[in-house]
């Protein structure tokens, strides 16, 4: 299946893998970025990149040569993670699934999943509903599905998908994990017993209009699709607006950067919608998990800072373990830390502002995988993904109930 691919992308863009040395290293692919148009891919942006580390980035077609030109000059150490970024697009598509409309094991188009969403709720009326939390900057409702048996004063687990546009085994696995809760519960004793004393919150797309962007014009699109006055560039990175030192370091104020924080904290109605629903709801939500990728790490805050939170040792011992429960399936490993050390430094981040409103467990998955494909993993890894992601969720939940508090 191609979606128009070929008239959006350029006969080979490619991703380079350069290994940073030493502060000069940072100081040469700065000006290699001021001088060529890159889209980083980890870190985010040409800001985040710190001695002995890998950065990852894509380049066009037409600025191939330059690229590998100035890295050779300079001898900075590559390699070629993607070198036809369109063909591995094309191969997205590997299912092996023939389903027409919704499948699990495929990528779905935002209206497949808007459908299923009212399709699973009303299958499954006894573990399932369905409400809207606000609607997107172009008008479209966002779906939040509550699943578990009802029952009063449940505590409960908000998990979201979909931050990113670009990043499509996110949704992937939201989808999944309804389906494998619906479908074990009553057969399987922990999904059972999770769903009959928890509500988990699913929000399975919180950037709808960025991700049906990457489905119809530009498949490496990353932020919303607001727009405001005095700038023709559009959109915010939604995860670098909310108000958890917002904008104070690892973002952008420039409107026309990937990491961009907005006009303001809150700016952006998707972000706006998912802080007021879990504002009014904080008596009842213990855990605040978000789905990400790429590069195989579980986070927790601190991202704006590098404090360490109140819990630290309790979120690491957390972390270990249910990387350690995740591995068991297919042996993927996964490392685990404090966001800003772990990963780099980002102010906004929502699992920080989750957080510092009192949710004790705040947890950011960045899924599969390390880079051979990043934001462009085929579909016959979205249920090897998501099978083990979802022992890590099913450990993590079981602890959260375990210390209630």
């Amino acid at each position: 299946m191609s979606i128009g691919l070929e008239n959006r992308l350029p006969l080979s863009e490619k991703v380079f893998r350069v290994n940073v040395e030493d502060e000069n290293h940072i100081t040469l692919l700065h000006k290699l970025a001021s001088t060529t148009q890159i889209d980083f891919w980890k870190p985010d942006s040409v800001t985040q990149i710190k001695p002995h580390s890998t950065v990852d980035f894509r380049v066009k077609a037409e600025d191939i040569f330059t690229v590998e030109d100035f890295l050779e000059r300079n001898e900075l150490q590559y390699e070629v993670l993607i070198s036809n970024l369109r063909s591995v697009l094309e191969g997205q598509f590997d299912s092996q699934v023939r389903a027409t409309g919704h499948s699990y094991e495929k990528y779905n188009t935002w209206e497949t999943i808007e459908a299923w969403t009212q399709q699973v709720t009303s299958e499954n009326p006894d573990l399932i509903s369905r409400r809207t939390i606000g609607t997107t900057f172009e008008g479209r409702a966002m779906y939040l599905l509550k699943v578990g048996k009802a029952g009063p004063n449940k505590p409960a687990i908000f998990m979201d998908c979909g931050f990113h546009a670009r990043e499509w085994i996110s949704p992937a696995f939201c989808q999944w994990f309804v389906r494998e809760a619906i479908r074990t519960y009553g057969h399987e004793i922990h999904m059972t017993e999770l769903l009959d004393e928890l509500d988990f919150y699913v929000l399975p797309v919180v950037n709808i209009d960025g991700y049906i962007y990457t489905w119809t014009k530009n498949r490496m699109w990353r932020k919303t699709r607001s727009t405001q006055a005095g700038t023709t560039c559009i959109g915010t990175d939604p995860n670098r607006n909310f108000d958890a030192g917002w904008c104070q370091i690892g973002a952008s104020r420039s409107p026309c950067d990937e990491t961009y924080c907005g006009p303001a904290a809150e700016s952006e109605r998707e972000t706006k919608a998912l802080a007021n629903f879990i504002r009014s709801n904080l008596s009842s939500i213990k855990a605040y998990l978000t789905i990400h990728s790429y590069s195989q790490m579980m986070l927790y805050p601190y991202s704006y800072d590098y404090k360490l939170p109140e819990n630290n040792a309790e979120l690491n011992a957390l972390a270990k373990a249910t990387v350690k429960e995740l591995a068991t399936l297919h042996g993927t490993k996964y490392t685990y830390g404090p966001g800003a050390t772990t990963i780099y430094p980002a102010a906004g981040g929502s699992d920080d502002w989750a957080y510092d409103q009192g949710i004790k467990y705040s947890f950011t998955f960045e899924l599969r995988d390390k880079g051979r494909y990043g934001f462009v993993l085929p579909e016959s890894q979205i249920r090897p993904t998501c099978e083990e992601t979802m022992l890590a969720i099913k450990h993590l939940a079981r602890y959260v109930l375990e210390h209630l508090y």
